[in-house]
């Protein structure tokens, strides 16, 4: 007997604004761009391109592409796209200087 297992998708489980404020919160700490850009994406999908692609006036493709973890998005573009979602980016200054 095969076991058959699907790709996680975590689109399917960011149902509420806590479970994004949480996932991308998680996202910012790898201080990875290329993985905030593709938590960003997976956001976007979970909440629907289409609508975003509307809100910010990009098209879904290039959405998709800048979102992807493999472009290179410009800070513009994900400002553009964090507010098109409904979140926010604060400055937070650590209490430990080395962690900067």
């Amino acid at each position: 007997m095969t076991i058959e297992t699907l790709p996680f998708d975590a689109a399917e489980v960011l149902d509420s604004d806590e479970a994004v404020e949480e996932f991308m919160a998680a996202a910012f700490e790898t201080q990875d761009p290329a993985f905030i850009a593709k938590s960003l994406g997976v956001v976007a999908r979970a909440r629907n391109m289409t609508e975003l692609s509307r809100e910010t006036g990009m098209s879904r493709s290039a959405l998709y592409k800048a979102l992807s973890g493999e472009g290179n998005p410009e800070f513009a573009t994900i400002m553009k796209v964090m507010k098109a979602l409904g979140i926010g980016l604060a400055p937070i200054i650590p209490t430990d200087k080395t962690a900067a």
